[in-house]
Order: structure tokens, then C-alpha cells, then sequence
């Protein structure tokens, strides 16, 4: 084999050369661990590796496949559920986003779904809970305090004495 490679370069994003290939893309925002795992078999069984192989042992040209396989799981023969962006709103087509990608469709879903003033999207501007869990108690950081207050301890004192007639 080849020298091991520390960091290998996958999809604009450093990832652990020491770690099997399913783990590794993990680092990837986007790809859990369900649709690493699948895309490591894939890629294992394509280019004949043993699936225990690291990231940092494959060369570059088997790391460039790897990256088409990431970039488009469906046309590989990935399965339509693991994509994350099934019927898409706009195209519909099934698609899995990466990185920047991710980010900047889910920041026009969420605009999007505000403009039109659903439920959804006015509690995502809003920055509260969208899925119905309870904020009385929990969430405390995104808003202010709830709560009871305590007095002020110096105008508690200075009231505290005896009253004189």
C-alpha cells in the first residue's frame, strides 16, 4: 500500500486520515452515520477494498471517487431514503446536500416558510421551539429569564428593623 495520509481533503473538509472510511465522513455536515456507513460499503464494494480499510491508506484517485460518491449517492444506486432532500420543494428531484449547500437551502426553507407566515416558519425567526416540545421551563438561553425574581437584599435590611411610634 501507500503512505498513510494524516488528513485527506473530502468535499472542501479535512478529514481524519486514522479512522475507517464510515467514520471519517461523519466529519462531513450532512452525512450521519446511517448514510456514512452506506456510502463506505458502496465505495468498499466498487473499488474492491476490504470495508475495516482506513481513509488514510486509499490514493488519490480512489479519494476522488470517494467524493463523487458523497457529492451524488443517488446515481451510485444509494438507496432514496437516505438522501436527505427527498421531492424537493422547488425541483422536486431527490438530492443529498453537503456543507455550504445544506446551510444555505435550509436557510431558504426556513425563510420561505416565514414569508408565507406558517406556524413553522414564524417560531424558526422567532428562535423558539418548532416541534411542540414545552418552553416554560427548558430553553432558557434563547430568550430571557422566567421566573421569580429576588428581592433587593439591601431594602430588605433597612426595612427589616423594629418600627418606632
Amino acid at each position: 500500500m501507500a503512505e498513510m495520509n494524516l488528513i485527506v481533503r473530502v468535499v472542501g473538509k479535512d478529514l481524519d486520515g486514522n479512522k475507517k472510511i464510515g467514520e471519517s465522513l461523519r466529519g462531513i455536515k450532512g452525512i450521519s452515520h446511517r448514510i456514512s456507513g452506506i456510502i463506505a460499503n458502496k465505495f468498499c464494494e466498487e473499488n474492491g477494498l476490504a470495508k475495516g480499510v482506513k481513509l488514510g491508506e486509499i490514493d488519490n484517485e480512489k479519494v476522488r471517487k470517494l467524493e463523487e460518491i458523497v457529492q451524488d449517492p443517488a446515481k451510485h444506486g444509494l438507496p432514496r431514503w437516505s438522501l436527505n432532500r427527498q421531492n424537493d420543494f422547488e425541483t422536486g428531484k431527490n438530492t443529498h446536500l453537503t456543507m455550504n449547500e445544506l446551510d444555505f437551502q435550509l436557510r431558504n426553507d426556513f425563510q420561505r416558510l416565514a414569508e408565507i407566515k406558517s406556524y413553522r416558519g414564524l417560531r424558526h425567526s422567532w428562535g423558539l421551539t418548532v416541534r411542540g416540545q414545552k418552553t416554560r421551563s427548558t430553553h432558557r438561553g434563547k430568550g430571557g429569564v422566567v421566573g421569580v425574581s429576588k428581592k433587593d437584599t439591601t431594602a430588605a435590611k433597612k426595612g427589616a428593623g423594629p418600627e418606632k411610634k
